[in-house]
Parts: structure tokens; sequence; C-alpha cells
């Protein structure tokens, strides 16, 4: 039962109450007024402090930012200083540090040798900025950049008048015309991909990446594009010196390369598709070797393509005026390595040959009636630099006859988002499935930033775009779209091998490594390697420094061209943590200088490409004061969560100059 209270006690208890908060206001007002009449003990020791202080001994003492994005910005209260870097001389206008042909002419010829990357030693590095061909222009928006370049960008003639009678390239005032046809197809890679498709499930999604191996100007690639194929497309830098330059001003994914003595830089099991149209590779060479490399890359039920000689050489060796003997030879031997391989012959048709690789080892009957050889490594995807070998890379283990080894993927678009097969199996240590959605869900945030402060990178303004620490390949899934295409480098000392995950999404890379000689890019998005011309077929985009990326050093040895390279230059992990100085990382035991990695970008980047840094200030703020020298425009941008994250991002802009002159705009 509840006790009742008196009303008399609450009224007392309420005036008492009401006393002592009145009692307790008039004392802090006579305290206050008696400490601001300066009889106060504190304050006469505050005031006795103020007079004997002089307020100019810091004189640097401001409150504007120090990293406004300004060249020249004042850090610590001194200002940058900033190194100016001269133009090169005008003949290295084509320069590709990996690519000399004086150097190469010193090397072995045999089994192509001195086609291969032979880099500059550090005495021979340049430091000065290649300059792009007088009177570059920002190249034509794609599509029309596929069958149009203008001539200023690559002022090369001779392959007009070498392949004038098989459609490469035409002539035509001020621009090079492609009508899209090649040696093997002179009426035109359309048809040509028409003969294919009767045979390969192009259309439909299942075959998404391939491999076309001595592409020329690379039309077969640039017209597969438009059926949601990409070709990562290589040629040698021979004769036709300008062959891959042309490919990359149009607008299609090239690099400098051939198939040599060392495997090429793509993981196993990468490609549906692979590709030979007269490439003169010698196929049944060398105890297959080089059918052996083309196996590793492409994926279990992936088909390969051979159009050319020695393909039915009954009806075409006196056109094609070799010897009957010799290329009766040359198809035997190509089709008893194909037998070793367990490539299947699906279809033979005038100068066209398709197979198509097994499915499994269990698919593959007699293989030992051949002896076949097989590999010794246990990793087939550890090729920086390693020889290829006259062998057969194993499949991955399977459970039954008819699983497909390597796990089945989904047909292309749906593979770009689900979790990649090599994921899903844990073949990738320390990435799980909830890594790969966390990855997936950061760049889909940043790409959406970089298009607030890019408005015009969806447009088709840029196409050509490389991300020089790709990871698992987030950036350029973010980004998918017919108008660009990304180039993805994975850095070979990464822990964390993802290139191969990175083909499983449907999108193309390439390994790459600052252990070499050439000047090196400790990287995190796409530093082109050492496969693309000169400087004036970057569209541009970022190099960003993000430090918890994984580092990537990357050596780019040819400008990448196209509309737009995003150079997404990380400092991560790996990289921060060995720095020796403010402006070298140190990786491997091997200095990595920043300069380097900047001068390599600038030769690479097209005159008003773009370039997207993320790190934290400070490490930005020595990108700047380097980049001030090199004729590049810099405005520093919070990161997309707000002022308060440490990490900024800084966009960098070339500027349009070519040889000779020093304009500010471009035609």
């Amino acid at each position: 039962m509840a006790m009742k209270v008196n009303s008399g006690d609450r009224k007392t208890r309420s005036s008492v109450s009401l006393f002592i908060v009145v009692g307790l206001c008039c004392f802090f007002y006579i305290l206050g007024a008696w400490q601001k009449s300066g009889f106060g003990k504190g304050d006469k020791i505050a005031v006795d402090i103020t007079k004997q202080t002089d307020c100019g001994v810091i004189p640097n003492l401001n409150f504007e930012t120090h990293h406004s994005g300004q060249t020249g910005a004042t850090v610590n209260g001194s200002e940058i200083e900033v190194k100016v870097f001269d133009p090169c001389p005008a003949k290295y206008v084509d320069y590709t540090p990996c690519q000399n042909n004086k150097r190469a002419m010193k090397l072995p010829r045999e089994n192509m040798i001195y086609r291969e990357r032979h880099c500059p030693t550090e005495n021979d590095r340049l430091h000065c900025l290649v300059p792009a061909p007088k009177g570059y222009v920002t190249p034509f928006p794609w599509p029309k950049s596929r069958d149009y370049v203008p001539y200023a960008n690559a002022p090369y003639k001779s392959l007009t008048v070498e392949k004038a009678i098989q459609n490469w390239i035409q002539y035509e005032g001020n621009v090079f015309k492609f009508p899209g046809g090649g040696t093997q197809f002179p009426q035109g890679a359309d048809a040509y991909i028409d003969q294919l498709a009767s045979v390969i499930p192009i259309e439909n999604g299942t075959v998404r990446t391939a491999l076309d191996t001595g592409c020329g100007v690379a039309s077969w690639g640039a017209y597969l594009l438009k059926r949601n194929v990409i070709a990562m497309s290589f040629a040698p830098r021979d004769s036709h010196q300008a062959q891959v330059q042309f490919a990359l001003e149009r607008g299609v994914p090239a690099v400098i390369g051939v198939l040599g003595t060392i495997k090429l830089p793509y993981p196993s099991r990468a490609f549906d598709m692979a590709h030979c149209s007269r490439c003169l590779i010698p196929w049944g060479a060398n105890d297959g070797i080089y059918m052996m490399e083309v196996d590793r890359v492409l994926r279990p039920g992936g088909y390969w393509v051979l159009s050319g000689p020695p393909i039915n050489w009954k009806t075409n060796y006196l056109a094609w005026k070799l010897p009957k003997e010799e290329l009766q030879e040359e198809q035997r031997k190509i089709e008893e390595i194909a037998e070793q391989l367990c490539w299947e012959k699906k279809h033979e048709d005038g100068e066209i040959a398709v197979w198509r690789k097994r499915l499994n080892t269990d698919s593959c009957p007699g293989r030992d009636e051949f002896q076949a050889k097989m590999c010794e490594s246990t990793d087939a995807d550890d090729v920086w630099y390693k020889k290829m070998e006259a062998c057969i890379t194993p499949y991955p283990e399977v459970k039954s006859p008819d699983e497909l080894a390597g796990v089945e993927l989904k047909v292309f678009p749906d593979r770009l988002n689900v979790v990649p097969p090599r994921i899903a199996t844990g073949s990738i240590p320390g990435v799980s499935e909830e890594t790969y959605m966390e990855d997936k869900k950061l760049w889909t945030k940043h790409a959406n930033a970089y298009r607030k402060i890019i408005t015009i990178l969806d447009s088709g303004r840029y196409r050509n775009i490389m991300d020089m620490n790709a990871g698992l390949g987030s950036f350029a899934a973010a980004i998918e779209s017919p108008k660009l295409w990304v180039m993805n480098v994975v850095p070979t000392i990464s822990v964390k091998n993802t290139l191969g995950a990175i083909y499983e999404r449907g999108l193309i890379g390439i390994y790459h490594d600052c252990t070499d000689g050439a000047p090196a890019v400790c990287v995190g998005g796409w530093a082109h390697v050492s496969v693309m011309p000169r400087n004036g077929n970057s569209d541009g985009a970022p190099a960003a420094m993000q430090s918890k990326a994984p580092a990537m050093c990357v050596k780019p040895s040819q400008r990448t061209q196209g509309h737009m390279i995003l150079f997404m230059l990380m400092a991560s992990s790996a990289c921060t943590k060995t720095i020796a100085l403010p402006d070298t990382f140190v990786v491997n035991k091997t200095r990595c200088n920043v300069e380097d990695i900047l001068l390599e970008m600038d030769r690479i980047l097209r005159p008003e490409g773009t370039v997207i840094f993320r790190d934290d200030v400070d490490v930005l703020i020595k990108v700047m004061k380097i980049v001030g020298g090199m004729r590049w425009n810099t405005k520093m941008i919070d990161h997309e969560d707000g002022p308060v994250v440490p990490e900024k991002v800084m966009v960098a802009v070339k500027q349009y100059w070519v040889i000779g002159e020093n304009n500010s705009t471009s035609s």
C-alpha cells in the first residue's frame, strides 16, 4: 500500500530548493564580476604572460590548406621546389624502352630472341619528356576511331603500300582508313568472323576473351568488340613497327609482344579463344612448344583458330609460293601436336581450321600413346621471364568425366559480377567470397566518385584505360561499357595472384614487375607493360596511389594509345612499408624511383590525358612536386567519404604539347 506524503512537507522542500538555487546564482555572479575586474590571481597571471608574448615569433602560422592541389603549394612553411623536365629530342618521339632496334640487332635471331623485351640499364634510361608527334590531335571517339585515325597521330605510310591489296590500311587526305581487312580476310573482318561464328559460340557470351597472335593492326579484335568479345592482341615491333601503334590509336587493346623463348605474360586458362591468321609462327617447330604455350593460356573447352599456311596446302601452295612438301610436313606436325594436347578438330574449310581443347584429362583418350611430357611446375601462372617448355600443362582435377576443369563459367556479362571460380574454390590464398564482394562494393563507390570528378568519363571521350594495380578487377567491372576498355595490370611480386580471377570475370590484363631493368612502376592499376608504344596514345585517367591496395610494380615499355588511360598508381602496403626515402619505393631490394615511374606514365599518356591518384596527402604532395615540372595540371579533392578521411584523390591532366610547339589546347 503506497505511503501518503503530507502536502505541507512538499511545500517546505520546494522553498528550500528555490533558496539554494538563487543563492548559487548570486555567488557565481559576484565571483565572475570580481575576476573580470582584473584582481583575480589566475587572471593576473594570464595578463602577465600575454604582455610578455611576441605574436610574431610564428610568422608561418596560417589557416590555409597545405594541399590545395596547386603546384608550388606551401608545406610546413616552405615552398615545394619543382624540378622542370625538358622535352626529349625529336628523334625519341617513338621511343619504347624495351624495344630498341639498335640493341635488338645485336641479339640472336633464333626463336625470335631479338624481338623479345630487352630493357635499358639504369644509365640508359631517359629522364626527359617524350613528345607526341607534331600536330597530334585527340583521336576520334569510338566507334569512328575503329575505322579512322588522324595521320598526324601515327605518320607512317609504309603499311599502306605493303598491305595495299589486303585492305589493312589506306591513306586518305589527313587520315588513315581501316577497311577491316587482313591478309586472310581481304573481304573484311566481319565476314571472316561470321565464318568462325558458324562453328564457335561467339554470339551468346560463351566466348568473351580472345588472344590474337601476330595481330597486325588488330582488325580482328576491333570487329569482335561489337560482338561483346574482347581480344588481347599482340604483334612484334618488326619492319611494321607502327602496327601496334595503329591498333591503340584505333582504340583496340594491343601490346607489343612475340612468341619467342619466354612464356606469355598471361595466367593459365585465361582465354576462351586463341587465333592466328597467317601470323607466321612456326607452330610445328621446337617440339610444338608454341602450341603448348597456347594450350596453357587456353581455357578447357576453348577454341584455337588457325587460318592461312599450311591449312589446305594442296590447293594453295602455288599461290603462297611455298614448297608443297614443306607445307605438307608442317600441317602433319600441327595435327600431331594437337592430338597430344587433346584438341579435337571441329572444322576445316578453305584456309580456316578450328580445334577445341578438351574439357579435362578424363576426356583425353589416347594421350598416353604419344608419351606426352607433362609440365613439372606446380604453378602454371608463374610466367614472368620464365622460359617456355616443351611440356603440357596439366588440367585442374575434376570429380567426374563430364566436369569442366577449372569450373564452368557463366556467359558474359553474367560472369562479370559473380564470384570467379578461382575465388569460390579457394585457389587464391587470402581472398574469400566475402573479400571479393567487399572489393566489388568499394570500387563501385570509388568509380561513382570518379564520375562526379570527371563528368565525361562515360561519354566516349576516354577509350583506352589502364588500371595500374588491378587487384580483383573491380574498378574495370564498375565502369564496364562498350565505349571503353581497361587493361588490368597485376604485379608479379604481389602475394595474391589475382589475374586469373580477372580473366574469369571476362576482363583482360597482363602481368608486370618493377624488378626489371626498365623504368619501373610501383603501381596499383594498369601500367602497360612494355608493350605500349609512344605516349600520345593513352587518354589518361588515374594513377591512384592507394595505400591499402596490393602493390604493383609495372614497367610499361611502350605508349598506350586510345582515348583515356586510367592510371591507378597505388603506393600500396607492399611498397609503402619499405619506403627508404620520401620519393623512392624499395621492392624486393630493387629501388623503384617515383620520378622514373611518373616519367614512364607521361610517356604512354596522351596529350590531355588524365591520371587519378589516390593516397594520403603526404604521398600526393610528393607526386605533385614531381609532376609540377612535367607539364601536368593537378587538383586535390577530398575522399568521397568526406574531408576528415586522410586519404585524398588527386586528378592530373597532361597538358597539350607536341614536338617543337608549346600549345596549351588540342585541335
